[in-house]
């Protein structure tokens, strides 16, 4: 016979069992169900965007939701980055972008839906250019929600989700294809350094051992040979001497600084090969200095030593 209390008990067994297999079915998931039966979760994260198409949704203009997207940019500001120049920034110092998906003329926006969510818009409304640019390279496009987008030199202007930060260039070059913008709506480029002056074809350099010595127009310290004689003027290198200590080219006198000048000619060698003498000495570098500054010929032998601006032997012996 089934009384009452024992068919409670059978119910709330089963209500039990019922609860328990649900949990079972969570941890299968990874998630839980909604109402139409369809997994949430896990599921909306498998739906951003990959870095390597927009970069990210979380970040800048995230934590706001869609008006944080829509921050007014204000009083641009020009901002100098040693990597990048003159980069283009809002009032609050957070970088402005530009796709090169886009087009300037006529301006057109092509980052729409998830691509927004990763490089919101920047607001045409208010906006002032930046001390000392051109406020009629300012202007504005429609984009397809109707909402109007700056635009610089005809360039659509973005923010990145990933610049959490004023100053932050973490979209620089995301993709291949967006980049921070020069103040003229062009891509931020770093000025290419200015070429080194010429050094004179011969000039003195200050070594920290050996005082000034006399180096070439590369840098490269300049020998004599004690063997040498400068009266009558003699070479006593040659052959495979002259692979190893290869002589110095002519130099015109006014191609130099801070050396002598008396004794300053050309000496024309047995092997037919010109070279330049200081003091009637003939000079050479040395194939063992491998850069400008390198003094490894010094003393080499007892008979090789860098010359002094006067044309001297430095720390020969006596």
């Amino acid at each position: 016979m089934v009384t009452w209390r024992s068919a409670s008990l059978a119910a709330a067994a089963a209500a039990v069992l019922a609860v328990t297999a649900t949990g079972c079915g969570q941890d299968k998931s990874s998630g839980y169900s909604s109402g139409n039966g369809q997994p949430v979760g896990n599921a909306s994260t498998a739906q951003q965007p990959a870095d390597n198409a927009y970069g990210s949704s979380g970040g800048y203009g995230q934590a706001g939701g869609a008006e944080s997207s829509a921050k007014q940019a204000g009083q641009l500001a020009v901002s100098d980055s040693k990597e990048l120049g003159k980069v283009v920034t809002d009032n609050a110092g957070f970088t402005l972008y530009r796709f090169d998906k886009d087009t300037a003329s006529p301006p057109k926006s092509n980052c729409e839906g998830d691509c927004a969510k990763a490089w919101p818009a920047v607001p045409a409304d208010g906006v002032t250019a930046a001390a000392g640019t051109d406020q009629s390279a300012l202007g504005s496009v429609t984009r397809a929600d109707g909402t109007k987008q700056l635009t610089i030199g005809g360039w659509p202007m973005y923010r990145y989700a990933k610049d959490t930060n004023p100053g932050d260039t973490n979209g620089q070059n995301v993709g291949g294809t967006w980049h921070a913008a020069a103040p003229d709506g062009k891509k931020a480029a770093a000025a290419a350094p200015a070429p080194a002056a010429a050094m004179p074809g011969l000039s003195v350099r200050k070594d920290a051992k050996l005082g000034d010595v006399i180096v070439d127009a590369r840098g490269m310290t300049v020998y004599r040979f004690k063997k040498d004689s400068a009266w009558p003027m003699k070479s006593a290198c040659t052959g495979a001497c002259l692979e190893k200590w290869p002589v110095v080219a002519p130099v015109d006198k006014t191609n130099t600084k801070g050396i002598a000048l008396k004794g300053f000619v050309t000496f024309n060698r047995p092997d037919g090969v010109k070279q330049q003498s200081i003091t009637c000495w003939p000079v050479y570098t040395f194939s063992g200095d491998t850069k400008p500054g390198d003094t490894n010929g010094q003393g080499v032998g007892g008979t090789w030593y860098a010359v002094s601006p006067e044309g001297k032997l430095i720390g020969a012996p006596k």
